[in-house]
């Protein structure tokens, strides 16, 4: 009880450096923890160091990544410290030690209930992410492998990473694997997205395809794509979408897209839903809109069209939604 509580009393007192000027003492303290055999020390060191952009640290961070590469398990349990670590110097815009080329590499399988899980795919993607943000000479190349990894969350991590490098060889990249497929289908939203991040006016014809693909979770994909773009452009295309598809699922997603898209006419749209539509629809449309229910005058707009219609239903998902 004692240890775990002079555990807390460190972390709090780490934490607590937030709130203070970076002096020669902050740095003490940081490069001491950054030093500690405690994993959770060394990851929460390596995160204010971060967040405060103590440079002077760069030297400790890349020290302690490459102690808990050492029988990892048992050092760092859950990959926290290197997690950290690795964001740290994301923040920072400096590798000092190659630090993101092995964090992409990194897999760190720990014992579960009947097998063993990877508690790494976290620091892949943000390796992923500190390549692209100190402009690696390979980056794409390790990007590319990334997104065949194993794991979703690292596979969604390059697709990201991809998107924030800006760089028309990554297109290619995400073509294919939308293309090719992925089990997860968070994994083809988010290169559907990171290509019209990249490349709007060449990649909106290529992602609306796959409103209309065979498997209905990949068409659902692709609407949040869309909506996540906020491209004026994606509104009559959901639109459309929405008119001429018949499950209910898809309709709900279309109509939660168009909200995503944040702009007036949207909006607006989905205001018409609510005073003129069929009660599923209009539900459906509340329900979306329920994601600007703090702006006032939009739920008095909102309150409006429900009040004038006849539906109990309706009524009631007003006041769950606002």
């Amino acid at each position: 009880m004692a240890k775990s509580r002079a555990l807390e009393d460190t972390l709090a007192a780490l934490g607590g450096l937030r709130q203070e000027p970076v002096t020669d003492q902050t740095i003490t303290t940081l490069r001491q923890a950054l030093g500690a055999k405690v994993s959770h020390v060394v990851a929460k060191a390596a995160q204010v160091s971060g967040e405060l952009l103590v440079r002077a640290v760069l030297g400790d961070l890349a020290a302690a990544f490459e102690r808990f590469l050492v029988n990892p398990v048992k050092t760092d349990p859950g990959c926290r410290a290197k997690v950290e670590i690795a964001r740290a110097l994301y923040e920072l815009g400096e590798d000092p030690a190659s630090v993101f080329v092995r964090g992409i590499h990194h897999r760190q399988l720990e014992p579960v209930f009947e097998g063993r899980e990877d508690t790494a795919p976290e620091l892949r993607a943000v390796s992923a992410l500190g390549l692209v943000r100190v402009n690696h000479p390979e980056t794409m190349v390790e990007l590319a492998e990334l997104l065949a990894d194993p794991e979703a969350s690292a596979r969604i991590g390059a697709a990201r990473a991809i998107a924030y490098a800006e760089d028309g060889a990554g297109e290619p990249l995400l073509r294919l694997k939308a293309l090719a497929g992925d089990d997860d289908p968070g994994v083809v939203s988010e290169c559907l997205g990171a290509l019209l991040s990249l490349a709007a006016s060449r990649a909106l014809a290529f992602v609306v395809r796959f409103l209309d693909h065979l498997d209905p979770i990949v068409q659902e994909a692709a609407a949040l794509a869309l909506g996540a773009s906020r491209l004026r452009d994606a509104l009559p295309i959901l639109r459309a979408w929405w008119e001429r598809t018949v499950e209910t699922d898809l309709r709900r997603s279309a109509l939660s897209a168009i909200a995503m898209l944040r702009h007036d006419d949207a909006i607006g749209f989905l205001e018409s839903v609510v005073a003129d539509a069929c009660g599923p629809d209009a539900r459906d449309a509340l329900a979306a809109l329920g994601a600007y229910r703090y702006d006032e005058a939009l739920r008095g707009r909102v309150a409006s069209a429900v009040e004038r219609r006849t539906d109990v239903d309706l009524h009631a998902a007003f006041s769950k939604a606002f």
